[in-house]
């Protein structure tokens, strides 16, 4: 039995990082970090023309009707290049926030606009893996009211707000009532936002179960971002190797030094084991819904820990040069932070594991 990726999913990942290379070089990724180019329109646009908006849409709305486990190699290949765009939000969450709530004409006139990439949405969704204080949103009689924080794609045509009682509401992000506003994040390479609903009319996402619906949501945010961690870290990885093969210190590679060598050996091992976890995590989604939950909260706990350490060893393997902008390095290690701790945090997950269990 193959435990492998098909050759189509191989083929799918090395086609998204040769485009990546060519639209989302190291250079677009720090103008757009410092907001000197709105470049992530751009790769945004190169992706939507090879499919990716519309990759788990089914094919009667236009999409390619592929499977969660397709989507974790995207993410693992945009995080890869630290790739600024509305991926997880607006390729992943909204279309299975339709599928699974929308009604026939919602999902008739938004999945369309999703696939072409024309239109994106953020995601509402934090106050439900980590409430902040003086947040949450309520919903009466068809209008929001509250605050919600750390919103994903802030610059989004439409938003996906999961309210206090875990129903979800579908708001323009030109409806009355709304206010946006972006937040500062270490992660430069991607836009979050605060919303502010001040009894702004939404559109109510009715269909099924709303707890349900929310728990589905969150367990594919978590797979993306620990895909995205694992892509990342794997990029860190590789950078320290090619530089400990270069940097000479005491007329030697820094390479052959055994210090080295087990720093490099010790992040591999650690990362390697990580790739099955996040693929097979992915795949329950789709195939396994029994052990669906309990393994998006594994992963994305241990992609956090993971991650983490080898973004930090990395960067202590290139010396003082990993931590001058000159490497772009800190991009990825800034993204691995924030992945930390979107979708709730390590510990929060393995809580959430613990009660799926009985344990909690």
């Amino acid at each position: 039995m193959d435990f492998g990726l098909s050759s189509d999913q191989v083929l799918l990942h090395d086609t998204l990082v040769r485009l990546l290379e060519d639209v989302a070089p190291l250079e677009r990724v720090r103008a757009y970090a410092e907001n000197d180019d709105d470049g992530g329109a751009e790769i945004w646009q190169a992706l939507s023309e090879i499919g990716v908006p519309g990759l788990l849409v089914d094919e009667r709305h236009g999409g390619a009707g592929l499977g969660v486990l397709d989507a974790a190699l995207v993410a693992q290949a945009l995080g890869a290049h630290v790739t600024p765009a509305p991926f997880v939000a607006s390729a992943v969450l909204a279309p299975l926030a339709l599928r699974l709530a929308g009604s026939a004409e919602q999902q008739a006139a938004w999945l369309p606009r999703l696939v072409s990439g024309a239109t994106t949405v953020g995601m509402a969704l934090a106050e439900h893996t980590g409430a902040r204080e003086d947040t949450g949103v309520t919903a009466r009689d068809g209008r929001l009211v509250g605050r919600a924080l750390f919103v994903q794609d802030i610059d989004a045509d439409a938003f996906v707000v999961a309210a206090r009682d875990r129903t979800l509401h579908l708001v323009p992000a030109d409806a009355a009532g709304l206010t946006r506003a972006s937040l500062v994040t270490i992660d430069r390479t991607r836009r979050w936002g605060e919303l502010v609903f001040e009894n702004t009319p939404a559109e109510p996402l009715a269909q099924g179960d709303a707890a349900s619906t929310l728990a589905a949501l969150v367990d594919h945010g978590r797979v993306m971002t620990a895909a995205d961690t694992l892509g990342a870290a794997q990029h860190m990885l590789e950078a320290a190797v090619a530089y400990a093969g270069q940097r000479e210190q005491f007329g030697r590679v820094i390479a052959s030094f055994q210090a080295v060598k087990h720093l490099c050996a010790e992040m591999a091992a650690a990362l390697e084991p990580c790739h099955a976890l996040v693929w097979y995590a992915a795949h329950a989604l789709d195939a396994v819904p029994g052990e669906a939950h309990l393994y998006a909260c594994h992963a994305k706990a241990h992609l956090a820990e993971v991650g983490t350490q080898v973004a930090k060893t990395a960067t202590e393997v290139h010396g003082g040069m990993g931590f001058t902008d000159l490497l772009g390095l800190h991009y990825w290690f800034k993204r691995i932070g924030l992945n930390r701790q979107t979708f709730g945090s390590p510990e929060r997950a393995r809580e959430d594991a613990a009660r799926a269990q009985g344990f909690a």
